[in-house]
């Protein structure tokens, strides 16, 4: 019989643990389930859990959204994208438009989907229109993008690749010295697509306890009790807690899609930087449905820079765990759902959208840490 939620909080609780723990965990899926379950609230002061970088559309380059909006604007195409990324906003003028949204607005064929296979089908039903796809995402959406261009799609459609794998930005995190952070709880979803063995790196190359997890509360809980005994044993290692999901070697046909259809390559983060190795463009082979390659290039060069929020907002300090998301200064205030200044607070799977909808607020003292900082250990 599975173990249920209780009885690993009450192993939690009795373990003897030091001080100050810190929890990474990547996933906006895992934060949207601990934040609607209010793990924070149960599990013991020391524990602190720490949002990391994992929502795709908050750290979407900046000029790939601006490429997308231009390109809508000055082409004859339709332009489809994934719901999300239609809000997030851009630096530009308020006398432009800061987003995919505010270009429909003034009359560029924009469309939302949520799978692949609406592209194709659009693609189908406007045979004589180019059709895009601003594909951005994680290994998870990529894949299924992967596949439909593995499996044939019509002329016309054709993919701006913004997609990103989601090792390399714990990679950097950890190579950088000052993680701010003592153990990880990895993806399910990444991990069952790519296999677990993808973050052996952390136990093996820098000695921090890891974990993967599915999305119930009796499998986060199951990690964080598995990263917390390593910690205290000192053996650390990596833990699959999604086994009835995640096996060794991932999904053997998604990774093969993916091989024979994409090709990895530096690629910029919001907020962040560049990142080695850390996107997906289509490879040579495909290239007659690369979007870049195929269509005027509306490319600004010049919007690459390593600091890419808007002014005032610390979505970048969020994506990397430097702070939680009622720390940032425009949280509540000129940044809300209704309003978003930052990508933070524009995805479901953003922690500061995450957080607003679970009623923090910024005066907020309802997370049990006080909301303090999840930077470096004191």
């Amino acid at each position: 019989m599975p173990t249920s939620a209780k009885i690993w909080l009450e192993r939690i609780r009795a373990l003897p643990l030091p001080d100050r723990v810190r929890i990474m965990n990547v996933c906006g899926g895992h934060e949207r389930s601990i934040t609607m379950a209010g793990l924070r609230g149960v599990l013991p002061p020391q524990v602190e859990l720490i949002p990391g970088p994992g929502c795709p559309v908050c750290i979407c380059p900046e000029e790939d959204i601006y490429e997308a909006i231009q390109l809508a604007l000055n082409e004859d195409i339709i332009l489809v994208a994934y719901g999300d990324m239609l809000r997030v906003p851009v630096n530009v003028p308020k006398s432009e438009p800061r987003s995919l949204e505010q270009a429909r607005a003034l009359g560029a064929d924009i469309r939302p989907i949520a799978s692949p296979t609406e592209a194709v089908h659009i693609a189908n039903a406007t045979p004589d229109t180019p059709v895009v796809f601003f594909m951005a995402g994680f290994e998870t959406t990529t894949a299924p993008a992967a596949a439909m261009i593995a499996e044939g799609v019509p002329d016309n459609l054709t993919l701006l690749m913004s997609g990103r794998l989601t090792w390399p930005a714990v990679a950097m995190l950890l190579d950088s010295g000052e993680p701010g952070f003592d153990t990880l709880v990895a993806p399910g979803h990444v991990s069952t697509v790519m296999g677990p063995e993808e973050w052996e790196f952390v136990p093996q190359k820098h000695g921090l306890p890891a974990a993967v997890a599915g999305f119930t509360t009796e499998s986060l809980l199951a990690a964080f009790y598995s990263v917390l005994r390593q910690l205290l044993d000192q053996r650390p290692f990596l833990d699959n807690c999604y086994p009835e999901v995640v096996r060794t070697g991932g999904n053997p046909a998604a990774k093969r899609m993916l091989s024979d259809v994409m090709q990895v390559s530096d690629a910029a983060w919001r907020g962040i930087g560049t990142i080695p190795q850390s996107g997906f463009e289509l490879c040579d082979a495909h290239a007659a449905h690369d979007a870049r390659r195929q269509l005027p290039n509306y490319r600004d060069e010049a919007r690459k820079r390593a600091g890419q929020m808007p002014p005032g907002c610390d979505c970048a300090q969020v994506v990397l765990g430097k702070i939680y998301p009622t720390e940032c200064r425009l949280y509540g205030t000129a940044c809300t759902p209704r309003k978003p200044v930052g990508p933070c607070m524009v995805s479901d799977e953003g922690a500061c959208r995450i957080w607003w909808s679970s009623g923090a607020r910024p005066d907020s003292t309802s997370n049990k840490n006080g909301a303090r900082a999840a930077r470096k250990a004191s």
